[in-house]
């Protein structure tokens, strides 16, 4: 199992704006005035090639500036966390919409979540084929189910999988794509690879062991290098929270197969302060599908960040419900990692104005061997930060907005 580090300290910052948040109190001294907005996104956790670092760097500072355009435009929370996703998706070098893992039948099945903290409306698509940019579906599908029922009192639905879904997206205006349009020369080439090994082993033991030799094949491609699902969670000027995830699923998965990216409270979390809640709390995952979907960990973060030391609090729960998790005991090893943010309205006590804002504070953690990151707030004119390799033990970094490290 996996061992805790805990290498960084805890930070913070304060936006602020004209019209008055009543709410608790918070202060600290690095705060920055006029902020209106701030993103944080994910490549994935897993291996992530020093070969390719320069284009991940690229496509999450594309990502966090799509969505800080957005923000500074008016739009709320949900709109711009979507923005990041399809930058993302369009990256031929992520595992998400163009260039996603090839199943066993040479196809690619596409995962993707989006949820609104406002609303706390959810939309979902699972094993979806043919569409670029299935975020776009699950938008679609969130905001669809915001105008209420349908003809003759129908449910809306918030989650839809297969052909269903990709003829759902076509008829509410979503383009198709071309299956083998989305496949890029590395995918291909990661499938045909995986394709290989499999057969090998197969001829190896061709006998009453081959289900098991097949079952160890996919765990071993299956590993940590196949894990880039992208994900974002943002929190606009008005202090609503979203999140959003994709994913084209593991090498060489079984066709049909649905991860943790389109489960509800598994793939992303998102919700604004209440009153039963003091945070407004956003998550997005990254990993093993099977073994975020048995822990449902973007609810059990959200619901940790409800803790006064978040830092902490993001440790024992990947600890307690994740790594160490009674769910996952017969696992030799469990993959995973979160981006965490959570803000709540606030008044920084000064003697000559009495100016409110919003405390934001964010963090991400995973097992496997790195975790590709990048964040950005309205009011910087790039993206301030992005890792790749960080240590194969997990690993917390609470970054404050503002420089690098």
């Amino acid at each position: 199992m996996e061992s805790l580090q805990n290498s960084a300290e805890e930070q913070q910052y304060i936006f602020y704006k004209d019209n008055p948040w009543p709410n608790k109190q918070e202060s600290t001294n690095n705060y920055k005035p006029g902020l209106s907005g701030f993103v944080l996104v994910h490549a994935g956790a897993g291996y992530h090639s020093e070969s390719k670092a320069k284009e991940y760097k690229h496509v999450c500072k594309r990502a966090c500036q799509q969505a800080v355009d957005r923000l500074k435009a008016g739009a709320l929370a949900v709109e711009a966390v979507a923005a990041a996703l399809v930058e993302l998706e369009d990256s031929p070098f992520t595992n998400a919409g163009m260039g996603s893992n090839i199943n066993l039948s040479g196809q690619i099945e596409c995962d993707a979540s989006i949820m609104d903290g406002k609303s706390l409306h959810y939309g979902a698509v699972g094993a979806i084929s043919g569409i670029k940019n299935p975020v776009l579906v699950a938008n679609r599908l969130l905001n669809e189910a915001q105008k209420g029922k349908l003809s003759a009192g129908r449910i809306p639905p918030c989650f839809l999988v297969g052909r269903g879904a990709h003829d759902w997206a076509v008829s509410h205006g979503v383009p198709a794509c071309p299956s083998e349009k989305m496949a890029t020369k590395f995918s291909l080439s990661a499938y045909k690879r995986n394709k290989r090994k499999m057969e090998l082993a197969e001829k190896m033991d061709p006998g009453h062991n081959q289900t098991k030799k097949r079952r160890q094949s996919s765990r071993n491609e299956n590993g940590s290098e196949c894990l880039d699902t992208v994900g974002a969670i943002v929190v606009d000027m008005q202090g609503n929270v979203a999140a959003a995830v994709s994913s084209g699923g593991l090498a060489m998965k079984h066709p049909g197969r649905v991860g943790q990216a389109a489960h509800y409270g598994c793939g992303c979390w998102a919700e604004n302060a209440c009153n039963m809640n003091s945070y407004s709390t956003a998550v997005s995952t990254s990993g093993c599908g099977e073994h975020l979907i048995r822990t449902m960990l973007a609810r059990e973060c959200s619901a940790a960040m409800q803790s006064e030391d978040a830092h902490q609090a993001l440790l024992e729960a990947m600890q307690n419900k994740f790594i160490s998790s009674p769910f996952l005991a017969s696992e030799d090893r469990v993959l995973g990692g979160v981006i965490v943010l959570r803000c709540c309205k606030c008044v920084e006590p000064q003697p000559s104005t009495n100016v409110k804002g919003c405390l934001v504070e964010f963090l991400w953690s995973h097992t496997t061997e790195s975790m590709c990151v990048g964040y950005m707030s309205a009011q910087d004119s790039k993206a301030k930060k992005w890792t790749l390799g960080l240590p194969k033990a997990y690993t917390v970094l609470p970054m404050a907005a503002g420089g690098w490290d």
